[in-house]
């Protein structure tokens, strides 16, 4: 099964580290999993010419705000609507999670409570899943057809279900250990309160459920696929 991965942010380079994208860390996350890859950097204005150029598409995270005016938000937006009206399954994470729900009428802010960042516990339907966050966005207001299947302590909606079209959540699940590692100390410095910083440090080897939410996406996608 093609899945479309909408890039819609570079991940940062930093020396020290290896150098990886977003199409590395999702199809490092779902392989083994009758999944194969394309990416479209919509980013930088690189869009697919229909819904149908693959069997599901992917809404990846990003440094930027739905909420901002940039040259690929609107498009981006309309995308999304039409892969909906289509029924071609899309899943969204963290940014992709915020702009599937903005383009399909909810609302997305920057949230007073500072940021969410590394290991975090999220109550999927009574089950506790632990997964690395990173985000001060979030939605604050939920689309129609949106059913939330997921909370934190600091983010009422942190994952939907609509209906077979998508399946969005906030947390990052192809964020390994050395992913947050490479984050908490080239990115959060100066932007995240330090002291977030000093507690995601001292749980960053808590084991995380990536690979569990990685079979819910690959299911998802299948069983959603009309092909």
């Amino acid at each position: 099964m093609l899945i479309g991965i909408l890039q819609c942010g570079h991940f940062p380079k930093v020396d020290g580290y290896p150098e990886r994208t977003y199409t590395d860390l999702y199809s490092s996350l779902l392989a083994g999993r009758g999944l194969t890859f394309r990416t479209w950097s919509v980013v930088d204005m690189e869009f697919p010419d229909s819904v149908h150029d693959a069997e599901g598409w992917l809404v990846t995270g990003s440094r930027h705000g739905a909420y901002e005016d940039l040259p690929f938000i609107a498009p981006l937006e309309d995308f999304i609507r039409d892969a909906f009206a289509e029924k071609v399954p899309l899943v969204g994470i963290c940014f992709g999670h915020q702009i599937i729900a903005q383009a399909m009428g909810g609302r997305v802010e920057k949230f007073a409570g500072g940021w969410s960042i590394g290991p975090t516990d999220y109550d999927f339907d009574g089950e506790t899943v632990p997964l690395n966050a990173w985000h001060q966005d979030q939605v604050v207001e939920p689309p129609k057809g949106a059913r939330t299947v997921a909370s934190s302590e600091a983010c009422r909606y942190a994952a939907f279900l609509y209906d077979g079209h998508a399946m969005t959540i906030q947390p990052h699940p192809e964020f390994d250990r050395d992913a947050v590692d490479l984050l908490l100390k080239a990115r959060a410095p100066g932007v995240v309160d330090p002291d977030r910083i000093d507690a995601a440090l001292a749980r960053i080897d808590s084991p995380v459920a990536n690979a569990a939410a990685a079979d819910r996406i690959a299911d998802f996608f299948k069983e959603n696929s009309r092909g």
